[in-house]
């Protein structure tokens, strides 16, 4: 018996995979990545497997990892072909999380995929990573991108990062030190973040069918409104942590002030917030109109403003907001620690 092969071959690219689409984008990105070398990165991009040493002034580094991806916002990115900034809202994503246990992030990885690869697209989402990894200080050491095709729409992606910090055992940020008394402080955030993006867009439709979209918001033109990225809280929150005593960080992501809170609050404590004691915005009050919701669904879903939360001891409340503030953040006293009691962890009024 024999087989005869069939008359017109099949490449890879006539399978819907570039090959030399997927290497045209990492010579791309190679002059990104190297943008964010920083101590104890030990090779380059292009290797199988990225090598990190952890700084040797590091006494007994305890490494702490994230990972995070950027949700429906994408869906705007893909609908208004804003590709730029999505990639500062992934490395945001994690190192902010992993700043919340005092560590100092110092590499990341990504996974970018996609049906067809469009070399110019990838470039602008691997830009917006090396930018993000470029304002907090940790090395894009490494990633993946995987050309699948009919796995997702064209002109679709996913988007996922990977990051890994460190912090000495002695300063890990646990929360349990929290008591009554003390002092919760919050760092304005840059926009809607990468969380609440379901309800944003059902916000867009329905005032897109009432013809009553704004043109601008907060002073920028609307989709700038909506899609700037993630506020990258590191630098500014470390060198903080170096001169103060803080004793909790919450990233206030998905669930917003009610949810992310109690994640470091100690059994039988709450937060007590005053209602006022921060700005809403005109993106976060048009939202909050146009979706018809309530102020308790607006600090569940949304950071409403409030991107980082910082808590202190009462006496070093003033000083640790002087050095937030002279480093460029927008800090409020937004209230403090009290016994739980049988009320709710958070309280807003």
């Amino acid at each position: 018996m024999s087989s005869s092969a069939p008359s017109t071959p099949i490449s890879y690219k006539d399978a819907g995979v570039d090959i030399d689409a997927g290497d045209a984008l990492v010579e791309r990105i190679k002059p990104l990545a190297k943008k964010t070398l920083r101590e104890g990165v030990m090779a380059g991009i292009g290797g199988f497997g990225a090598l990190f040493e952890v700084p040797k002034r590091y006494q007994e580094p305890v490494l702490v990892s994230g990972t995070d991806g950027v949700g429906t916002k994408l869906k705007l990115a893909f609908e208004w072909n804003m590709h730029d900034t999505v990639g500062i809202d992934l490395v945001a994503m994690s190192v902010n999380d992993v700043l919340v246990q005092g560590a100092e992030p110092l590499f990341f990885l990504d996974y970018f995929a996609c049906g067809k690869l469009d070399v110019d697209t990838a470039a602008a989402v691997v830009g917006g990573i090396a930018r993000g990894c470029e304002l907090s200080g940790c090395a894009l050491i490494g990633g993946e991108t995987a050309e699948m095709p009919g796995m997702y729409p064209d002109g679709e992606y996913d988007l996922a990062g990977f990051a890994v910090g460190a912090v000495e055992k002695s300063k890990i940020l646990t929360g349990q030190t929290v008591k009554p008394g003390d002092v919760v402080l919050g760092l304005a955030s840059s926009g809607v973040h990468s969380n609440g993006f379901s309800l944003v867009r059902k916000c867009i439709e329905r005032a897109a069918a009432a013809g009553t979209l704004p043109d601008t918001l907060d002073g920028k033109p609307f989709k700038a409104a909506v899609m700037e990225p993630t506020r990258l809280y590191v630098k500014n929150v470390l060198a903080a942590l170096a001169q103060h005593p803080i004793k909790a960080l919450a990233h206030i992501t998905g669930g917003g002030l009610l949810e992310n809170i109690p994640r470091v609050l100690p059994e039988g404590t709450a937060a007590h917030l005053k209602a006022g004691s921060w700005p809403q915005t005109e993106l976060f009050a048009w939202l909050q109109k146009t979706a018809g919701i309530d102020d308790i669904e607006m600090n569940r879903t949304f950071n409403n403003g409030i991107g980082m939360v910082v808590v202190v001891p009462a006496e070093a409340a003033d000083a640790t907001a002087a050095t937030l503030r002279a480093l460029g953040e927008a800090v409020y006293a937004i209230g403090a620690i009290a016994e739980r009691g049988d009320g709710a962890a958070v309280v807003v009024g």
